[in-house]
């Protein structure tokens, strides 16, 4: 069972268009299983990833607890006097890579994460998920997702957490903008990293400011880097970098 995530339950008659209006990803798509989301502030930064869960009468939110009670005070703000109700549920999240429990849903942001299952006393397996997110390159609430996040510089796209039809949602227009006027100059990447350096360590070469290192599993990472910059032999403490 995995013991950092909250579930709720939203239920009411218009619990579909209040979410689809809030989040950068389809309700629509919950008939086809989970739906991976963010909600954004109005200027398009991170503040909160989840998973909608399609349920009898309800949509379930699956979320870091860190950041449950912040978001569900968020939305309740927004929910003004729609039929909206949000509450806290009893269930329980479990995650695995091998053969899918009855019940259970494909994690939608990529095929290594396996299936998550919500029940009161839900199947689970031992798995180092670090491990996986590095070799993937999925970011993680709280460590590469932060306030001070753009969604497409973590990979949302490819992680199937935006919809460019779905219209319009908070931060949408910023969004979409970076989407189809910019080109991102700083982002998620994998490095390779020999030596030692602490997660959270700020990434230079030739002494200038790269990137910062973020999560570390065995000798490979994710790091936020600005791409112009980011060549060989990228220093963090006492490790040097290369990006993959």
């Amino acid at each position: 069972m995995t013991t950092d995530r909250s579930i709720f339950n939203v239920t009411g008659s218009e619990r579909d268009e209040f979410l689809q209006g809030m989040i950068t990803n389809d309700v629509a798509k919950l008939k086809d299983g989970l739906v991976y989301a963010a909600l954004l502030t109005p200027q398009g930064k991170y503040l909160a990833d989840f998973f909608l869960v399609p349920a009898k009468d309800a949509i379930l939110i699956d979320i870091k607890t860190d950041i449950a009670a912040q978001t569900i005070q968020r939305l309740s703000m927004y929910k003004l006097r729609s039929d909206v109700q949000i509450e806290e549920s009893p269930l329980k999240v479990g995650r695995g890579t091998g053969p899918m429990p009855e019940g259970a849903f494909a994690d939608p942001r990529h095929e290594a994460l396996g299936w998550r299952h919500y029940a009161d006393n839900p199947q689970n397996e031992n798995t180092d998920w670090d491990a996986v997110r590095v070799a993937h390159q999925i970011p993680e609430t709280g460590i590469e997702l932060t306030p001070e996040t753009y969604i497409l510089e973590v990979g949302f796209e490819p992680l199937n957490g935006v919809d460019f039809r779905k219209g319009c949602y908070v931060g949408q227009e910023v969004t979409a903008r970076m989407k189809h006027k910019t080109e991102l100059r700083k982002g998620l990447a994998q490095v390779v990293i020999h030596g030692d350096a602490t997660p959270g360590t700020d990434i230079t070469k030739d002494g200038k400011p790269v990137g910062t290192l973020l999560t570390r599993a065995g000798d490979k990472a994710l790091a936020y880097l600005r791409f112009d910059r980011a060549t060989e032999d990228m220093q963090a403490d006492d490790a040097t970098l290369k990006r993959l």
